[in-house]
């Protein structure tokens, strides 16, 4: 499921809304990252075969226990746990550093920080509240009807929590190294979904596809999870997405959706079954 998660998760984020596409491929990246911990947890802990007081059944052939798992494979599922586990420390300790720098760069004023530099940048950093960063530089790139865009865009990544499934799913992949190719897809998704609210909210379609263009093109620093800003990832596809209607067909997406949502639950419902049967099992061992 971890390897076919990348190839679905393209398919739903071309054939569905980019909201609905970023909830589900989020959801789905955190189940089957939660589920592979589990399997490589279960096969690390038959390291434990030998010590007491399980390691007293090895001598009773008469139980008919099975053969447990090699001691290679269990090593291996130990270290694949280990390395996650780093991953996910050093992308938390790396999130929380740019969080604190985007943080020192002033106190805001009615939630908007303006930073006199002469890079176009535009941020939005979550918190409690959370508050946006832009700097002089991007104010002078864009007119009056672009900022409203600015802003628009902006205020959709605090207000829909944008910053919640960028990190969910980057802790996801941090754990779970097959799913390296997801968090960039989600973030463009993310971005488009502050690109739609923007357009709901200025009216115009065009003017944000003109806002997103000038921005990504003045700006050279790329937005870095969980700040998210309107230069971010995929403009070309941001752009082109703004000349057309916004997409409606609820049935196709639907019809997808179900189809992901089955398979996963199907493929977590046999892990639990497994991990039940091999915990009652030890249970009853131990008792």
């Amino acid at each position: 499921m971890s390897a076919l998660l990348p190839y679905a998760a393209r398919y739903v984020a071309r054939r569905t809304a980019p909201a609905t596409a970023a909830r589900t491929i989020t959801a789905a990246a955190v189940t089957t990252s939660v589920a592979t911990v589990c399997c490589l947890a279960l096969l690390a802990l038959t390291l434990l075969d030998d010590l007491p007081p399980l390691g007293a059944f090895d001598n009773r052939p008469e139980l008919g226990l099975p053969k447990p798992v090699p001691g290679m494979i269990a090593l291996t599922a130990a270290l694949l746990l280990m390395f996650g586990a780093v991953r996910l420390i050093r992308e938390i300790r790396a999130q929380r550093r740019i969080l604190g720098q985007l943080r020192a760069v002033g106190r805001p004023r009615a939630g908007l920080v303006v930073a006199d530099m002469s890079e176009p940048f535009a941020v939005a950093v979550p918190g409690r509240p959370g508050h946006i960063v832009v700097t002089t530089g991007m104010l002078q790139v864009l007119d009056a009807a672009e900022r409203r865009v600015l802003f628009a865009h902006e205020n959709a990544h605090l207000n829909r929590r944008h910053h919640r499934w960028v990190t969910a799913v980057t802790w996801s992949s941090a754990l779970n190294p097959l799913q390296r190719r997801v968090p960039p897809l989600v973030c463009h998704l993310v971005e488009r979904w502050a690109d739609e609210d923007a357009a709901a909210a200025v009216g115009n379609r065009h003017l944000v596809a003109t806002a997103v263009a000038k921005a990504s093109l003045a700006g050279r620093r790329a937005s870095t999870a969980p700040a998210m800003g309107i230069s971010g990832s995929g403009a070309v596809e941001r752009v082109t997405a703004m000349q057309h209607p916004r997409r409606t067909n609820r049935r196709q997406s639907l019809i997808i959706l179900a189809a992901l949502a089955v398979t996963l639950l199907v493929a977590a419902s046999l892990a639990l079954v497994d991990f039940t049967r091999v915990a009652a099992a030890w249970l009853a061992m131990i008792s």
